[in-house]
């Protein structure tokens, strides 16, 4: 059975240096890159035909796997780095010291990966992050509360334990939904039985409180699931308008999914994949919104756009496919076009994000193992309005 807010913080060991097994050192630590030196992709051009509304340029490189960012009033961007890292961008610039180590896994996919800010983080200065950890000779993942000051950070606490874990398929994206309560994905730990029992926390998405509380309403009393069925979920987002859910999960060889989430619901995997459809206990396995089909995506972090002409359209970070998927969801809300944006042009991409201002930020992860790092690699590229 899983745990709720673990007191205490003292098992946290300090972060054992190096790589994880696959990963390529970084050539340096992450700098803010200069904007003459900086590579500056060329506008975009959708499927579609219309031009991307965003200009591309390097913001930072040389990072190690970064997985995650966070925005504060103040104008500081934090992130995390999955060997172990909490960092922050403050007056343009990457501090060089990390506001927080954590040991990581040291095995494959896993590590220090979603990040949150309290909704409240202007005055709390409270922060939530998803770690993998070792328990023995089990791999797990837990989410730890922060407490961020100026200079570090701390954990506080355990707000959850227990998710299962594994060298691949941890999940890991966490986000505020529009009703202030925090969501988690967690994939299936390798372990394709777990996503579908309804007391094991793998292959699911949660829900909780900002102590950690089951929330009142959740669909299955007493417990943090809020679906289930899930294999790898990577990415959430909420539509600015509908406040719909969606959610990026990875297919086990192509197939890869965009899925519409309702409570309680049941997404089927490994019953079905793709178009497939069944039943379980006499209720329907809830089918992906779109799907790769053969192709693979490999999709993760991703966000609806909520400022300028492509309002309302959803962008998804693609690994393995190597782009930008534009989304753009139907009146209907059961159907969504799907094109892609700058193919092969930056490697696997792990997250983009919108920042206050309506700059987008994506986050390039080519140093896992699975791409072809450039010497600047890691990356974060910043993607600046064209529109007024």
């Amino acid at each position: 059975m899983y745990r709720f807010a673990a007191a205490g913080t003292a098992a946290l060991m300090m972060l054992m240096a190096g790589c994880t097994a696959g990963e390529q050192a970084a050539p340096r630590t992450g700098s803010v890159a200069s904007p003459s030196a900086a590579t500056a992709a060329p506008a975009a051009t959708s499927a579609a035909g219309d031009e991307f509304p965003y200009r591309p340029q390097v913001l930072a490189e040389g990072l190690q796997l970064p997985w995650e960012m966070g925005f504060a009033a103040d104008g500081r961007i934090f992130f995390t780095e999955r060997p172990g890292k909490l960092r922050v961008i403050e007056n343009g610039k990457v501090r060089e010291a990390p506001l927080l180590e954590l040991p990581s896994s040291g095995l494959g996919e896993g590590g220090l990966l979603g990040l949150a800010l309290d909704p409240k983080f202007a005055d709390n200065g409270t922060a939530y992050v998803y770690q993998t950890y070792r328990n023995g000779d089990a791999i797990k993942n837990r989410v730890l509360r922060l407490s961020i000051k100026q200079d570090a950070a701390t954990v506080e606490s355990t707000l959850i334990d227990d998710i299962p874990g594994s060298s691949t398929h941890n999940g890991g994206r966490m986000k505020f939904g529009p009703d202030g309560l925090l969501y988690i994905t967690t994939g299936d730990a390798a372990n394709r039985d777990l996503a579908q029992q309804k007391d094991s926390l793998a292959g699911k998405i949660l829900r909780l409180t900002t102590d950690g509380s089951v929330p009142g309403d959740n669909p299955f009393p007493g417990s943090p699931v809020y679906s289930w069925g899930h294999r790898n979920p990577q990415g959430l987002a909420w539509h600015p308008d509908t406040g719909a859910l969606y959610s990026s999960e990875h297919g086990q060889s192509a197939h890869d999914e965009l899925n519409l989430i309702s409570p309680g619901a049941n997404y089927g995997w490994p019953l079905i994949q793709g178009s497939e459809t069944d039943t379980r206990d006499g209720i329907s396995l809830k089918a992906p919104l779109v799907h790769s089909g053969n192709d693979t995506w490999g999709p993760s972090g991703m966000v609806f756009l909520t400022q300028g002409p492509w309002k309302g359209q959803l962008l998804v970070a693609a690994l393995a496919g190597q782009q930008l998927l534009r989304v753009i969801p139907e009146a209907d809300g059961l159907t969504a076009s799907v094109s892609s944006l700058y193919r092969e042009e930056w490697g696997r991409l792990r997250n983009v994000t919108e920042g206050p201002d309506g700059t987008l930020y994506i986050l390039v992860g080519n140093r896992d193992g699975r791409g072809a790092p450039e010497n600047n690699d890691d990356k974060l590229i910043a993607l600046y309005p064209t529109w007024e």
